[in-house]
């Protein structure tokens, strides 16, 4: 595909950068490099949070119908462009084309679906006796967003800022950066006025920090690593603006006895690898009954020979590369720290898949016999590997389960009343029930080190909004 990335989206207008720096992105199927980039720099951030700023208050007294208007377009645009933007996310971080079309473009489609339907119904002033209660936008927002869903976490910010009346400054990430030039242009055909939505691509140090610590916005809702958010937190401290922020997870998967046990342990594995292992709320610790250690692993070891990595082009492929070759080393490093310490590599290990020495490709890889102190199961690997542990009771399996220092997302296979007491006690901002899906409706955060705030449906809506309190309004 072809699409120029050089030029930042500021004021309405497609502005040519201050720098000169440029950044390949490259494909991490063919190692090659298919489109460029403009990397940013701190004057670039301030003439767009300028333009942000000076289109917050039209933008903010807009009446909802018109919001509305903008977002019933944008869903329209984003559906017509649908494939364009499938395939930029497929060759930007490596996504299976079949899986970018149906659940990377499907997510960004649903978060302004569902924006629009809050919009709709919400109640922004509401009269408590004789005071009068305003919900109204905390102002221009600063957002920062990751490689591994690049739509998913754009417009799961973008479009409820937009349905609330906020104006904002996105910066993507560098690796991935395609689809949010695609996503820009749909949103300005689609009539979002002049300065409420402006683009800065860069990396962290030239773009990230200048927002984060621009005195001039009001919110910064940042995804990605629990290191770099420390960052955006500290450079955002001075200024005492809201920090929103998903960062990390190693979720518990805790197959009980009663489960359906083939059905959960191959659900699980397939869940892990989806998007080649790249998302911060997959089920990469399998915890299983101590006895039936031997039977999960053969079951696992059959649902692995499903996942062949290869062409992401391909609409057969099921698994792509990872997005870089320094993920690639990263996840290379942990497998071995994983074997190092004495966990057993039951399917895959260290290496490229036979047949993809070309691309970023992962072998996927399970470990048995493993406990969970050893690093596989303490860090997060971001790569399709797969951590068995077995648990001796209930009790056990729950006090695994919340030994993390994440808590975003956890996993339960029983008989569901079994499973929704389980399910109550782990520490972790959402917890899915014998394979429960995504609910766009339902907000997506997590406890501890995982982050703060929430995103999707009402609660994320409700990050972008300050509440006001008129005394006296009835009196």
């Amino acid at each position: 595909m072809s699409i120029d990335c050089s030029k930042f989206l500021i004021n309405g207008v497609w502005t040519q950068p201050v720098g000169r720096d440029r950044l390949p992105v490259i494909n991490p199927a063919t190692e090659q490099a298919f489109a460029q980039i403009s990397l940013g720099t701190a004057e670039d951030v301030d003439a767009a949070v300028k333009a942000a700023r000076a289109a917050f208050g039209p933008w903010s007294r807009t009446p909802v119908e018109e919001r509305a208007a903008i977002l019933e377009r944008i869903i329209a645009g984003m559906k017509a462009r649908g494939e364009e933007l499938a395939q930029a996310v497929s060759q930007e971080m490596g996504a299976p084309i079949q899986f970018a079309r149906n659940a990377q473009v499907g997510a960004g489609i649903a978060h302004f679906v569902t924006a629009l339907t809050l919009l709709r119904g919400f109640a922004f002033e509401e009269t408590r006796g004789n005071t009068r209660i305003m919900h109204e936008p905390i102002g221009v927002c600063g957002f920062i967003t990751p490689w591994n869903w690049p739509l998913n976490q754009i417009t799961c910010k973008v479009a409820p800022a937009l349905a609330a009346g906020c104006t904002m400054v996105l910066k993507p990430s560098e690796l991935a950066p395609v689809s949010a030039c695609v996503l820009s242009e749909i949103l300005v055909a689609a009539g979002v006025p002049a300065g409420v939505y402006n683009l800065v691509n860069g990396d962290g140090a030239g773009v990230g920090a200048a927002i984060a610590a621009h005195p001039d916005i009001d919110l910064v809702s940042f995804t990605g690593s629990t290191r770099a958010g420390r960052e955006v937190a500290k450079a955002a401290a001075d200024s005492i603006k809201k920090v929103t922020q998903e960062l990390g997870g190693k979720s518990a998967n805790i197959i009980l006895d009663d489960a359906d046990f083939a059905r959960a342990v191959t659900t699980g594995v397939l869940a892990c690898f989806s998007n080649s292992g790249q998302s911060c709320n997959a089920p990469t610790r399998m915890l299983v009954p101590e006895a039936r250690l031997e039977e999960a692993i053969a079951i696992a070891t059959a649902a692995a020979a499903k996942s062949i990595p290869g062409d992401p082009a391909s609409d057969t492929t099921r698994l792509g590369p990872v997005v870089s070759q320094a993920q690639y080393e990263r996840i290379q490093t942990l497998i071995n720290k994983g074997i190092e310490e004495g966990a057993q590599a039951v399917v895959g290990g260290p290496g490229k898949p036979e047949g993809c020495e070309t691309g970023y490709f992962v072998r996927p890889t399970i470990f048995a016999h493993a406990n969970n102190r050893m690093t596989i199961a303490q860090e997060e690997i971001f790569g399709p590997v797969l951590t068995l542990l077995t648990y001796r009771d209930d009790e056990d399996a729950i006090a695994q389960a919340n030994d993390s220092p994440y808590g975003l997302s956890g996993y339960v296979w029983g008989e569901p009343e079994h499973a929704r007491a389980v399910a109550r006690r782990l520490r972790t901002g959402m917890v899915h029930i014998n394979g429960a899906g995504p609910d766009f409706a339902a907000p997506f955060g997590g406890y501890k080190q995982s982050g703060n705030g929430r995103e999707w449906g009402l609660e994320g809506f409700r990050e972008f909004l300050e509440t006001k309190a008129i005394l006296g309004f009835g009196a």
